[in-house]
């Protein structure tokens, strides 16, 4: 048996039970609505499974579907793509500047930007509307690994294409863009499988797809084997895509195989070509941040009897929608946190074949639509779980499963920057496991905690479907707020909604990337420490 196999054999060996125990609780947890919604929809007849699926609204619903879900994941690698090489690797004023621009539609869910267009004018209603508002929502996710890829890349391979004559447009499709390739793939599987699960905006605009077909369904009939056929189609479509994107990425290896220090790419000068780039990043932040922005403070100084549907803000309900928001995301991210910890600490200091096993079932959640874990949850309480149906702990939850992934990226990489010989060191003194933990584990992971926190909390202020389908009668949450007034064409009512989730959004971003730079600032003070350790072997 080899060194590695050795250490992975010790290492199973003293995993503790309860720790493998409370991570594969966690993974089950985050498979019970798969596993549920396609038990509902087995027991479908074949008949009735062939009449409901083969109906001329399934075709069009399909169609709508699979077009926007091209369209939009196209265009957002395009823009994505596109503004990342001029913010990375072309010399133009303010380029942290439009950085941060390209990044901050991140905090603006759709709905909220459906919202603003929508009130700006009904004919942005449609195919075309919804095209442009995911657009400008999911360009950030291409955006995002594209722009670490194109800062990281070694410039040799590029250097050496244009000395032998390539342009720099050739040299860009034939060298950098393959480079880019697992990348923006990545990129373009978020985008696709974001706009396959969307709801409130497709809602909003009045362009049907699965999603709000599944929730008009289940609201009119109540049907839920119906409703979980429906949904096992939108979950084969989201496996699809993933088996689509793992096909297409190929094989292929990136990685440097020479041990020498890695330059920084060079800037390129534009000439008069930085004024058709700077009107385009201009565009792009004139379309996604100010006229949602600007629309929204508009309709926020604007009478409620000046609106299309008169109505006034009542400040006892906007108040009471802000503390919920605020008390559901707190605890969501509290639960979502405490679940991946297990799973996280199993990565970090065990990994082994049931580790990525675990991890696997609770990143197979990321596929499946908001709206089919949601339904799940539903179906499960009213038949199995009644006293928690209409319940704030089903919606936490349900928010917990969704998030769950989300969570555990932040929180593996947390506990991976702790030191793991000063837990050694603390369980040597005399500590046990718990508080060891307890005492240095968890201290020294703080800020990527923290970070994941504030990861879920976002996403759970701005969470729609769920909570429209998962919240006890009465509760009002700022989300479901800003989707109930513009529904009734009440944009002056809507807007101070919109405008405090957008501001919850941009603090919690401010909170995570501070957390993300102090968990930086600790790995980097623990590496030289690492290094005293365990000097390279010399023969």
């Amino acid at each position: 048996m080899n060194g590695a196999a050795m250490r992975l054999a010790a290492g199973a060996a003293r995993r503790p039970r309860g720790l493998t125990v409370c991570a594969a609780l966690a993974a089950a947890l985050a498979l019970l609505p798969l596993g549920f919604t396609l038990w509902q929809a087995s027991s479908v007849g074949g008949a009735d499974a062939a009449e409901l699926l083969f109906r001329p609204i399934v075709a069009r619903l399909a169609g709508n579907t699979a077009l926007i879900v091209l369209a939009s994941t196209v265009s957002c690698a395009i823009a994505g793509t596109a503004s990342a090489w001029l913010v990375e690797r072309t010399r133009l004023p303010g380029h942290k500047l439009w950085a941060l621009l390209c990044v901050a539609p991140l905090a603006i869910p759709p709905f909220i930007t459906s919202f603003a267009w929508v009130s700006i004018s009904p004919e942005l209603q449609g195919f075309w509307g919804a095209w442009l508002v995911l657009t400008t929502a999911y360009t950030p996710l291409v955006y995002l690994p594209v722009s670490a890829v194109l800062r990281n890349m070694d410039p040799a391979l590029e250097e050496t294409a244009r000395s032998l004559g390539l342009s720099a447009w050739s040299c860009f499709l034939r060298v950098t863009l393959p480079q880019l390739r697992p990348a923006l793939l990545g990129g373009m599987l978020l985008a696709a499988l974001s706009t396959l699960s969307e709801f409130g905006a497709f809602m909003l605009l009045h362009f049907h797809t699965f999603t709000t077909e599944i929730y008009a369904e289940y609201r009119a009939s109540f049907d839920s084997a119906g409703a979980s056929l429906m949904a096992s189609v939108l979950m084969a479509a989201g496996l699809l895509i993933l088996l689509l994107e793992l096909r297409v990425r190929g094989q292929g290896r990136y990685q440097r195989l020479d041990r020498g220090a890695r330059r920084a790419a060079g800037r390129q000068e534009l000439g008069w070509k930085r004024w058709p780039a700077l009107l385009w990043l201009t565009l792009q932040a004139a379309v996604t941040l100010l006229a949602p922005i600007a629309t929204i403070l508009y309709w926020t100084l604007q009478p409620g009897a000046d609106a299309v549907t008169p109505a006034e803000v009542s400040p006892q309900l906007l108040l009471s929608a802000t503390a919920t928001s605020l008390g559901l995301g707190l605890s969501a991210a509290a639960l979502t946190t405490v679940l991946a910890l297990p799973l996280g600490y199993l990565l970090a200091r065990h990994p082994g074949r049931l580790a990525h096993l675990l991890e696997r079932s609770v990143y197979l959640a990321q596929g499946v639509p908001g709206i089919v874990i949601a339904l799940a949850l539903v179906n499960l309480a009213i038949q199995w779980l009644k006293p928690l149906y209409q319940s704030a702990a089903m919606l936490a939850l349900a928010y917990a499963i969704m998030f769950l992934p989300l969570a555990l990226v932040s929180v593996r990489s947390a506990l991976l920057q702790a030191e793991s010989r000063l837990e050694e060191l603390a369980r040597s003194l005399g500590l046990n496991w718990w508080q060891a933990m307890w005492r240095v584990v968890l201290p020294l992971a703080a800020p990527g905690l923290g970070a994941a926190a504030s990861l879920v909390f976002i996403s759970v202020i701005t969470e729609l479907t769920a909570t429209l389908l998962l919240a006890p009668i009465g509760t009002e949450t700022l989300a479901t707020q800003v989707w109930a007034d513009t529904a009734a064409l009440a944009f002056a009512a809507a807007a101070p909604y919109a405008a405090i989730l957008i501001a919850l959004s941009l603090f919690a971003a401010w909170l995570l990337m501070s957390c993300l730079g102090r968990g930086a600032v600790l790995g980097s003070q623990a590496q030289p420490w690492n290094q005293q350790e365990d000097p390279p072997c010399r023969n």
